[in-house]
Parts: C-alpha cells; sequence; structure tokens
C-alpha cells in the first residue's frame, strides 16, 4: 500500500537528516506519539487518511462495540469501506528508532525525582507532571497533557499546577480544590462549602492557618520538652536522697536496737529488711518514673522529627491533615514525696523504738505492729500515681478493724474526679468532673487509647492502693453500675473484657431502680437489700476487700467483695441511657 506523497516526503526528509546529523533532528517526541495510546509508536501503521497509529491500538480501536462494522480514523473521522488491510510501516519505524536514540540523554531531563510529582499516564519510569487535572484525578507531563488537552477540549476539565495525593486535595462533596480552613469546624473546605454547610463560619486560607498550627506546635514542643528536662532531673536527686535516706535509717535502727536485750535481735533483723523493701520499693517506683519520661522524651523527639519533616513541606492540606496526630504531652510529673520516707526514719522509727526500747516483750509486739503499718501506708504518700494518699492514720487503726459508722468511713474519704480521656462519646461529662450523663448524641472528644469505645463508662483519674471510701448519687430509667477495674482493661469494643464487672480485671455493683446485683468475671451475685440513691464504697486494698453500702442514716451493706488485688485498681463507672451519676464531694 503506497503512503500519501505528504507522508513520504516527510519521512524522507526525516530520514535523510537523521543519517547526516542525529544532533540536528527538531522534531518533538509527541509527533511520533500514537493519538490513541499517547505513547511512541509501536510497530506502526499508516492509514489511507493519512495518520499513523500503533498496530495494536487501531486494530482494538476498530474492534469495540461502536466501530463494528465502521471504520474510521480516530483523528479525522474518514471512513473506509471495506476494512484496509494494515501493514507495519517500515520507513516509519526506523525513522522513530532513530528519534528515540536521539532522544535517549534529553528524555532522562524530563525525568521525575522523588520528590517531584510524576506523571499519571507515563509507563516505567515516569516523566515530571506539569499540570493536573481535578476532574480526571491524574497529573500529566507535557506530552501527555496535550492528549488530554484534545481529548477534552471545551469539556469543563480546568487544569492546576502539578500536585501529589491530588484526591485528598479536593473536597468530596463538591469536587473542588481545598482551599480555605473552617475554624469552627476545624476543617478543609473548598469554596462551595462556605457557602453551603459552613455558611457564616470563620474561614482563612490553608496557608494561613497551616503557618499558625506550625508556630503553635513549635512552642507547645519547646514547653513539652523542657518540663520533662526539669522532671528528669528532680527524679535523679529525689532517687539520690531516698537512697542516702534509707541509708541512714538502717544506721540508725541498727543502733537503737543494739540496746535492746537478745529478745529484740529478732526485730531488728525485720526492721532493717523493711526499710530495705521500703527503699526498693519507693527508689524502684522513682526509677519507673525516670525511666517513662525518657520514653516519653524519646516520642517527644519521634514527634518533634515528624513535625520538622512536615515543616519541610510544601503541601499545606497534607501538613493540615496530619498534624492532628502530633501530640507532646504537656502533663506535670508529679515529684515523689521525699520528705514522708525522712519523716518516717528520724520521727516515727525512733519515738516507736524508744518505746519499745524500756517496755517488755508484748510493748514490744504491739509497737513494732504500730511502725510495720506504716511503713505499708507510707508507699501510698510517695507513689505520685495513687490518688490523694491514704494518710498515716492507718497505723492508728488495726487491720483486722473495719469501719462501721459513717464517720468511721469518712476518714478514709478519697476525693475522686473522673477522667476525661476515658469517658465514652455518648458520656457527657460535668460539674467539675464529677457528674456523667448518656446522651443520645456523641461528645465531641478527642480520640485517645484509654477511651471506651462502645459501652458508656468512665473511670477516675488516679489509681487506689490503700484503705480507701467515697460515695455516688445517682438517679434515672437506665440504671449504673459502680465498681472498680485495673487499668489494663479492654477499652476498645463492645465484649465482655471491657464491660465493667463482666471480666476478671473488674468488679462491680450493678442498680436498676431499687434492684442490684454484684458482678465480677461473668458471674453475678444477685442482692436482696434494697438499692437506694446513695452508693458508698469501701476499699481496703491490702485486705483485699470491697465493700458497698446504702448510704443514709446508718449504712446498710449491700455486698462485701473478698479477693486479691494484684496492682491498684480505678474507680469506674457505667451510665445507662436516660440516668445520670454524681462523684460525691464531701
Amino acid at each position: 500500500m503506497s503512503l500519501p506523497l505528504s507522508v513520504q516526503c516527510f519521512v524522507c526528509v526525516c530520514v535523510c537528516e537523521s543519517a547526516m546529523a542525529a544532533a540536528t533532528i527538531s522534531v518533538e517526541q509527541d509527533q511520533f506519539c500514537c493519538p490513541v495510546c499517547l505513547e511512541v509508536l509501536r510497530d506502526p501503521v499508516t492509514i489511507p487518511c493519512g495518520h499513523s497509529y500503533c498496530l495494536d491500538c487501531i486494530e482494538d480501536y476498530w474492534n469495540t462495540a461502536k466501530q463494528k462494522d465502521h471504520y474510521s480514523c480516530p483523528q479525522c473521522r474518514q471512513e473506509f469501506n471495506p476494512k484496509p488491510l494494515l501493514s507495519r510501516n517500515t520507513v516509519l519505524a526506523e525513522v522513530v528508532e532513530k528519534f528515540l536514540k536521539s532522544e535517549v540523554q534529553p528524555a532522562a531531563q524530563h525525568l521525575a525525582k522523588p520528590e517531584e510529582v510524576k506523571c499519571s499516564v507515563c509507563k516505567g519510569r515516569k516523566n515530571r507532571a506539569v499540570k493536573s487535572c481535578p476532574q480526571c484525578l491524574e497529573s500529566f507531563c507535557p506530552a501527555h497533557l496535550k492528549g488530554h488537552e484534545e481529548r477534552f477540549h471545551r469539556k469543563g476539565h480546568k487544569l492546576i499546577p502539578a500536585t501529589d495525593r491530588l484526591k485528598e486535595k479536593l473536597c468530596q462533596q463538591h469536587e473542588k480544590l481545598l482551599r480555605l480552613y473552617c475554624l469552627n469546624d476545624q476543617q478543609c473546605v473548598c469554596s462551595l462549602c462556605v457557602k453551603e454547610r459552613h455558611k457564616g463560619h470563620n474561614t482563612v486560607p490553608v496557608v494561613e492557618e497551616r503557618a499558625n498550627q506550625q508556630k503553635k506546635l513549635k512552642e507547645t514542643s519547646l514547653k513539652s520538652v523542657q518540663k520533662l528536662k526539669d522532671a528528669e532531673k528532680e527524679l535523679r536527686y529525689a532517687i539520690r536522697y531516698m537512697k542516702h535516706s534509707a541509708e541512714a535509717v538502717v544506721e540508725e535502727s541498727e543502733r537503737i536496737f543494739s540496746k535492746l536485750i537478745r529478745s529484740i535481735e529478732k526485730q531488728s533483723g525485720e526492721v532493717k529488711e523493711m526499710i530495705k523493701s521500703q527503699e526498693r520499693l519507693v527508689v524502684g517506683q522513682a526509677e519507673e518514673m525516670l525511666e517513662k519520661i525518657q520514653r516519653e522524651m524519646a516520642e517527644h523527639r519521634r514527634t518533634e522529627a515528624e513535625l520538622e519533616r512536615l515543616s519541610r513541606s510544601e503541601d499545606h492540606i497534607h501538613f493540615l491533615q496530619k498534624c492532628r496526630s502530633l501530640h507532646f504531652p504537656m502533663r506535670t510529673v508529679e515529684m515523689p514525696n521525699t520528705d514522708a520516707l525522712t519523716y518516717f526514719m528520724y520521727k516515727t522509727m525512733r519515738d516507736g523504738l524508744g518505746d519499745l526500747n524500756g517496755g517488755l516483750e508484748e510493748t514490744l509486739q504491739r509497737e513494732f505492729s504500730r511502725v510495720s503499718d506504716k511503713v505499708n501506708s507510707l508507699k501510698e504518700s510517695i507513689n505520685p500515681n495513687i490518688s490523694e494518699k491514704t494518710k498515716a492514720r492507718d497505723a492508728d487503726i488495726p487491720y483486722t478493724t473495719e469501719p462501721r459508722k459513717r464517720a468511721d468511713f469518712l476518714q478514709y474519704y478519697n476525693d475522686l474526679t473522673l477522667d476525661m480521656n476515658t469517658a465514652n462519646s455518648y458520656l457527657s461529662v460535668s460539674d467539675s468532673r464529677r457528674s456523667a450523663t448518656t446522651r443520645i448524641e456523641p461528645q465531641p472528644y478527642p480520640d485517645h487509647p484509654d477511651r471506651f469505645t462502645s459501652w458508656a463508662q468512665v473511670l477516675c483519674r488516679a489509681g487506689i492502693a490503700g484503705r480507701c471510701y467515697w460515695e455516688v448519687e445517682w438517679a434515672g430509667s437506665g440504671g449504673v453500675s459502680v465498681g472498680i477495674c485495673y487499668k489494663n482493661m479492654s477499652r476498645i469494643g463492645g465484649g465482655s473484657d471491657c464491660k465493667l464487672g463482666h471480666n476478671s480485671k473488674s468488679w462491680s455493683l450493678d442498680c436498676v431502680n431499687t434492684t442490684c446485683s454484684f458482678q465480677h468475671n461473668k458471674e453475678s451475685v444477685a442482692i436482696t437489700t434494697p438499692c437506694g440513691s446513695r452508693i458508698g464504697v469501701y476499699l481496703d486494698f491490702r485486705a483485699g476487700t470491697l465493700t458497698f453500702y446504702n448510704v443514709s442514716d446508718s449504712m446498710i451493706l449491700l455486698h462485701k467483695e473478698k479477693t486479691t488485688f494484684t496492682q491498684p485498681v480505678y474507680p469506674g463507672f457505667w451510665v445507662g441511657l436516660g440516668s445520670t451519676l454524681k462523684v460525691c464531694s464531701l
């Protein structure tokens, strides 16, 4: 099949020029591109109208349903009947091959670097994109951009400068670029969103909000690292101080016991071991706090590195979408009470053991028991993770004696507040974080790993490991659960491992109307005593008892549970829909 005269002339000229000097070729790559696939011609064929295509491309085009028994040129629309015979244009194929060889080096200049936007259409190694189409959600290099413009000419495909992650930058509702940031709803919006769902809201350009957020995060980072450094310094000092104090009290106890009779020497060894054990406990707690601070500092450095990486990005939308996940710890680290240990060493030990020095065996045993109780209660005054520490009053009442009157219980009153980070999203917490009510609509709480995702539950802020007492009031038809749990009880999901009282890590009193039952580890104990609106809870951690009372003019026992606690427990509550629970402030 003969070629049209114009094509033959063009081919001859190209062949001659490439043979004389390949460097003088002035044609562009897109002149050798197939109009169908937009790639350089492969096995080129020329149809009667003079246009050239890849052999496979024109065959596939004519075999489509619309072209069945109807053959036309995809460019000029000239129709052919019967179907033209197609054969490889050898001359044109040689020209294309020589052109590609001459374009190898210049083409490399157009390849996209790792940090540049890549062409979505290029096969193999991608060229650098120059434009992006929000409608097609694709980016184009110069060669493929021409094909896109020809295909969608006058069809409203407005091009924008090349950008990566194009889909993330488009409004899912209006498919327009997210150019604004709504301060009311804290999200990126397009120009149509401002006229509809965000009408009347305070909006700013994303560039301005990105700069503001970046500045705030940097300031927070600086404050956070300074607090961590200060806490680390204080903890190191506290550890050294407690070690020296423990050594001093050991020496003092040995001097006192050396003056006692032989029958007391046995107690001396026990006191020494008690002090050493207390030293290991309090120093170990402080060292755990130090390790936690160091872990937080390491996490801070990772977060700061992520912030630095985001800060170098010119992608404002990506920065705003990712910066929310950056968190810098701002909580104040509570230092151990080292004075309590010193007071125990030089006051309690000297006074107690001084009395023992002049007493009988019976007096020795009684006074030693009193000192022992004070040592055990000391850990609660030193450990900053235990809320409202149990005072030295514990030593004045033997552990075998339980409170009976409300005034006795109030000696161990614990002022509780709810932890917002654990509250389920349908719980509305109010009244200075003492009251919780279940709502129909979720509350705008931020995501937190400690939050209960399914059950309408909330825990208190601090753990308990001594003698403690608290009271709650409740009302409503939905019922409530009042109990305790270990901190590692599951939070995510709606299974029994997350429900207060329905697993091995929690205990609860369930109240509905005037009836109640005790729950633990999927076992239920029915309680015949009617349940009142004010419930008192008494915990003796060392004795392993958890007791619930109806609080009125007298303390009416509802249930007493005997167990062994292996770690500090946290007061927790479940609130049914239509009910309200309030932690009483005494």
